[in-house]
C-alpha cells in the first residue's frame, strides 16, 4: 500500500480511542513508566500540532506534541510517534514527524525535543543534545535525548529541566 493512500489530519478528540490503541500494540504497558511521560502527565499535548494517518477511514498512525521549556527554550516534546503494524516501514511515520515539526516552526516553536533512535530521526533533522545538560522526571538515556532547533538555538547549547509548559 504507498503512502499516498494515507490521509493526514490534525488530530481531534475522536481520534483518542483508536490513538490509545495504536500505542498500546506499539508500546505497551511499560510505554507508562517513560521518563517523556512523566512530562506528558504534567499537562495536555496540543492538538493543533498532533496528527494522525487515516487509511480509508481507520486511523493507523499517530504523533502527539506536548508544549514545554527545556531550561528557558519555548518548545514541544515530540511523541508518542506510532504506526499500527499493518502500516509500518511505509514512511507514515516519518510524514508524522516532518508535518508535526513545519506546524510546531510555524506556531513559533525553539525547539523540538525526544528520546529516540539517532539513526531514524536524524535524516529528519534531530541533532544531540548535550549529555546530562537537560533534564527529566525519570531514568532515560542522554545518548537519546534529540532535538530540532529553529531560529538561533542550538540543541548542545540546551540545559536545564524539561517540564510542560501551559501556553494558554
Amino acid at each position: 500500500m504507498p503512502i499516498q493512500n494515507i490521509v493526514f489530519l490534525t488530530e481531534d478528540a475522536s481520534h483518542d480511542a483508536a490513538i490509545d490503541l495504536i500505542n498500546e500494540e506499539a508500546f505497551g504497558p511499560g510505554r507508562f513508566v517513560r521518563a517523556a511521560e512523566r512530562v506528558r502527565e504534567q499537562g495536555p499535548h496540543d492538538r493543533r500540532l498532533s496528527f494522525v494517518g487515516s487509511d480509508q477511514g481507520e486511523i493507523i498512525a499517530s504523533v502527539r506534541m506536548t508544549p514545554i521549556l527545556a531550561g528557558n527554550v519555548n518548545g514541544h516534546l515530540l511523541g508518542p510517534l506510532a504506526v499500527r503494524p499493518s502500516h509500518k516501514s511505509l514512511g507514515i511515520g516519518r510524514e508524522l514527524v516532518r508535518i508535526a515539526l513545519a506546524a510546531a516552526e510555524k506556531t513559533g516553536s525553539h525547539a523540538v525535543l525526544l528520546v529516540g533512535d539517532p539513526p531514524y530521526y536524524a535524516p529528519l533533522g534531530f541533532r544531540p543534545t548535550k549529555p546530562g545538560a537537560l533534564d527529566m522526571p525519570g531514568p532515560f538515556d542522554p545518548r537519546r535525548l534529540l532535538a530540532v532547533c529553529y531560529g538561533d538555538v542550538d540543541a548542545m547549547a540546551l540545559e536545564g529541566e524539561i517540564r510542560h509548559f501551559n501556553r494558554d
